[in-house]
């Protein structure tokens, strides 16, 4: 009865070439499109969170706690009604106290790598010329494995550092701004320790005008000295294996350490929303180009059951059942879809790879940008799903119908 069926359904589909071919192509485009779309949508996410990924740090500890420590006060009388007034905090060193034993902890968690920094602001000053700066105090054996400083270090490099105890590492733009180049002597000047004389023995290009220009890099004991803080950082930079399991080992190094540990996902948790808003608006729009072609298909297989219901009424009279009958549409359906999804996929590959040699130039980028195109499996299988469920969904009512066809009723007005 199957191979029966099949054949009554390619028949159909046959006698109507020009309709068939219709429902047929707005399946093709429709998955075409969504390939097309998915893949650039999906692959302009997944640059993006590596980008973000990369030029930042997986969870970043800090020298702060996640709740404010409570007064003596409320301690004693938890339950009484206690108003604590003009309360001023004692002056102290700030900084991550006792960093080397947390550091060795947080060293201890399987799957991440850890780095000390010391951050604070100081004045560089050269020729004259005065500007405020992030100076961060680094042990480049230590950051080169958790950040990207190294492969965008121009000239110079981290060993550089390392080897000159008075050395420091700036950017491209504060390098243009204050005419410094390799081996120039800068003086820092700092809050409460007064100055020092700098030598730079590396510059960076990061690609963002105000890192560029507001960053610098000098060695840990240095920046410690210069600061005013010594034996004290007052942020762990850590990168993951799995940058997927950071909220989890953020609240685990938080419990371990005492400080705040903060997850980029934590820390980007607007941008990620508006990526989920973003592909929900993707999938809703190519969505509907596969409803406008089932519509298609609607239109087509409705058609052959009017055009058809004597022959109906006849396969029924002959001993076909209401289910072979509504076999034989759904079949249709599947075939269109079927077709559909094999030429679909096929022209949507081919279209993500036209759109991969696409070549942008914007504006003030010396380097050409590409699309960024994801070739994952998974949108071939969306695609397939959506694409076969829109083509039995839009089978579905004409196989109804034409399954419940009464053939004395159908040949007796044919009589």
């Amino acid at each position: 009865m199957s191979t029966i069926a099949l054949d009554i359904a390619l028949a159909h589909l046959g006698q109507r070439k020009r309709q068939t071919l219709v429902s047929l192509s707005g399946v093709v485009l429709g998955v075409a499109f969504f390939l097309a779309v998915s893949s650039l949508m999906r692959g302009s996410e997944k640059d993006f969170i590596k980008r973000l990924i990369d030029n930042s740090p997986h969870i970043t500890v800090s020298d702060e706690y996640r709740h404010p420590a409570r007064q003596p006060a409320v301690k004693a009388y938890p339950t009484g009604a206690v108003e604590v007034r003009h309360v001023k905090p004692q002056s102290e060193t700030r900084g991550i106290r006792g960093y080397r034993s947390r550091l060795a902890r947080v060293e201890a968690i399987p799957g991440l790598r850890v780095a000390p920094v010391l951050s604070g602001s100081v004045v560089l000053v050269f020729a004259g010329r005065q500007q405020s700066v992030s100076l961060s105090g680094i042990v480049p054996a230590k950051m080169k494995r958790v950040s990207t400083i190294e492969e965008k270090i121009v000239s110079g490099s981290l060993e550089a550092l390392a080897a000159n105890p008075n050395g420091i590492i700036i950017g491209r733009g504060l390098a243009d701004k204050f005419s410094l180049r390799m081996g120039s002597t800068v003086s820092v000047v700092a809050t409460d320790s007064g100055s020092r004389s700098l030598q730079v023995v590396g510059i960076f290009r990061s690609g963002n005008a105000a890192y560029d220009e507001g960053q610098t890099y000098t060695l840990l004991k240095r920046a410690q000295t210069l600061l005013g803080r010594p034996n004290r950082v007052n942020r762990f930079i850590i990168q993951l294996e799995d940058a997927n399991l950071a909220r989890e080992i953020a609240l685990r190094i938080e419990r371990e350490t005492g400080y705040k540990a903060v997850s980029w996902i934590e820390a980007s948790e607007d941008i990620l929303s508006l990526l989920l808003v973003r592909n929900l608006i993707m999938y809703s729009v190519v969505l509907a180009i596969l409803l406008v072609a089932a519509f298609g298909i609607y239109n087509t297989l409705s058609t052959i059951v009017f055009e058809k219901i004597h022959d109906i009424a006849i396969m029924k009279a002959m001993g076909f059942h209401a289910r072979d009958v509504r076999r034989i549409f759904l079949l249709e359906g599947l075939i269109v879809g079927l077709i559909g999804c094999a030429l679909g996929e096929l022209l949507g590959l081919g279209m993500m790879k036209l759109l991969a040699q696409i070549e942008l130039r914007p504006p003030g980028i010396t380097d050409p940008v590409h699309m960024p195109i994801w070739w994952g499996a998974e949108q071939y299988l969306i695609a397939a799903a959506f694409a076969l469920g829109a083509c039995l969904a839009a089978a579905y009512l004409p196989a109804l119908r034409a399954g419940s066809v009464h053939p004395v009723e159908i040949l007796r007005g044919a009589a």
